[in-house]
């Protein structure tokens, strides 16, 4: 069994201070087997704003892994934007913008998403060299291991919202997510939490992978929604989300569903 918490959209430089403190006592308590964030770290890409998610990143209970999102390219500095958006991502979280990490029962790619040079910045896409790096990382992985790809930009919208928010060229990267049994996608962006399975949007794909959105874990730029993050526990066949919601003084599970693979497909079940 291994356990993911599922954070994004920090936007340290915009954050609720007693949110966060909040956030690492309730992941102390739960201690994941691994924390994951999907982009958008701070929130204007500036030196003091990185600091501050690198001190965040240095008080996590367990080891993490983590992809850039919009916010973390400068966005108003255009030098800097179009010569080396990621220098100060790379030097203060990783110089790795699609980490690979893997152990005896799951394995975990991150893509990096985020564009400088699209005309709408905030708007994510994924490439031909990154569909080819997600079929080298798990072509060879036997079926038997939990597969997960992490991306800023979504490639399912949430109910409301429409498909202009998704990843751009997300439909060229289905046929090798499919072909490497890719088994769940993890996201943010939107700040909306939410979980499903892309053949509700996607109807060319034939083998069902479960999505997960977290919304902003810390920040005070929400979107109808409180702080929360996803709780993601793995127990083959079953997967269980929960949503962890900060309730005012806490966080707390506020929604959990579960999903059971039966075949090629992935079927919601009761508690």
């Amino acid at each position: 069994m291994r356990t993911i918490a599922h954070l994004s959209d920090l936007h340290f430089g915009k954050i609720n201070l007693e949110v966060v403190e909040a956030l690492l006592f309730d992941l102390d308590l739960l201690r994941p087997s691994l924390v994951v964030i999907s982009g958008d770290l701070v929130q204007r890409a500036r030196r003091c704003h990185f600091r501050a998610a690198s001190a965040f990143l240095e008080r996590l209970p367990a080891p993490w892994l983590v992809v850039p999102g919009n916010h973390d390219i400068p966005a108003y500095n255009l030098i800097a934007r179009f010569i080396a958006p990621f220098h100060n991502y790379k030097h203060y979280i990783t110089k790795d913008l699609n980490p690979f990490i893997m152990d005896d029962e799951i394995a975990i790619l991150g893509i990096n998403t985020a564009r400088s040079f699209i005309l709408n910045f905030a708007h994510g896409r994924i490439n031909h060299n990154q569909i080819s790096r997600i079929e080298a990382a798990f072509h060879a992985i036997p079926p038997s291991i939990f597969k997960v790809v992490v991306t800023h930009h979504p490639f399912l919208p949430p109910p409301g919202i429409n498909g202009k928010s998704l990843l751009g060229r997300a439909r060229l990267a289905l046929p090798a997510l499919e072909s490497c049994g890719v088994d769940l996608l993890l996201a943010g962006h939107l700040h909306r939490g939410f979980s499903g399975d892309i053949a509700e949007h996607h109807q060319q794909v034939e083998r069902s992978i479960l999505v997960a959105h977290a919304a902003t874990a810390t920040s005070t730029r929400l979107r109808n929604e409180p702080n929360s993050y996803n709780f993601i526990t793995i127990a083959s066949p079953h997967v269980i989300f929960e949503e962890r919601a900060w309730t005012g003084n806490k966080f707390s599970t506020s929604e959990r569903t579960t999903y059971s693979r039966s075949h090629h497909r992935w079927l919601i079940i009761g508690d």
